[in-house]
């Protein structure tokens, strides 16, 4: 009999959410499984994911559970639907689940801030400049695997450019503005694109130049996407294994925290514009 394939991000969250239900009502495990009519095992399975459950359960839960946020409950019910699959699905096994799990955070956020200090924002880049950053993984990838990285970012980049596009804040440090990656003509066009990308309605960059100082976060790339309640925010962060999913309330607080100081610290929209300029046209 074939494993049952690990489960998405969405659905660990969504398992997530109904133990934070539950365990907020004070609701044992087995009390949940005797009001859902299943087993106490089929509740562990659900809270990690690996076991979907029906509207009528869930409805039923957080009516139990004293969940009255309708908004809330709405969008869990969303969550634990099959519905149609993301465009995404066509990379399944092909392509690290984490990929995937970014570009379905992507398309379920209702806005997105993020923070780079290495490279430019992965929905802001040139087929070019992606094409180098994916040159540069270790263990370097087979040339076809390259391209098909690429491809799946300009796939993702179409987010921003749709009617009713979610707004996208990327707030980049000077150092990324600087990095090279493919050579100075591939940087310099990736930085005239970032600048026609900044003029568009929904886009905003903010660069935090060296001038500026020490800033917080260690340097890593952070995105933080809105849900549709606060409650169901997420935090995405990048590693050398791989993306990072948080989603506790104290995570959440920390990196608001972070991203706030780094909006604090950045140029105003205009003055990051005039930047970018000044170092493109000195490549």
């Amino acid at each position: 009999m074939p494993s049952k394939p690990a489960p998405t991000q969405r659905q660990k969250r969504l398992g997530h959410e109904l133990r934070r239900m539950r365990t907020a009502a004070g609701m044992p495990a087995e009390a949940a499984a005797k009001l859902l009519g299943v087993d106490r095992g089929k509740i562990s399975y659900m809270e990690s994911g690996v076991r979907n459950i029906s509207e009528g359960r869930l409805r039923t839960l957080a009516h139990y559970c004293g969940c009255t946020d309708e908004r809330y409950v709405a969008e869990l019910v969303d969550m634990a639907s099959p519905g149609a699959q993301g465009w995404w699905e066509q990379y399944r096994g092909v392509l690290p689940q984490g990929m995937l799990d970014i570009a379905e955070l992507e398309a379920r956020a209702t806005r997105m801030r993020a923070s780079y200090t290495v490279h430019i924002p992965g929905l802001l880049q040139t087929t070019d400049y992606a094409l180098a950053v994916f040159r540069a993984v270790l263990p370097r990838l087979p040339e076809h695997e390259v391209a098909m990285r690429a491809a799946y970012r300009s796939r993702r980049q179409e987010l921003l450019n749709s009617d009713g596009a979610t707004p996208f804040t990327g707030i980049i440090h000077e150092a990324a503005l600087r990095m090279r990656f493919g050579g100075a003509q591939v940087a310099r066009e990736q930085l005239e694109y970032l600048l026609a990308q900044s003029e568009k309605n929904g886009v905003t960059v903010l660069v935090v130049p060296f001038a500026h100082g020490a800033f917080p976060g260690a340097g890593q790339t952070v995105l933080y996407a809105e849900g549709v309640t606060e409650q169901l925010d997420t935090v995405q962060v990048d590693n050398s294994h791989g993306p990072v999913f948080l989603y506790e309330e104290a995570e959440l607080a920390k990196y608001r925290a972070l991203l706030q100081r780094m909006e604090e610290l950045a140029l105003s929209p205009d003055d990051s514009r005039d930047f970018i300029r000044a170092i493109a046209h000195g490549m």
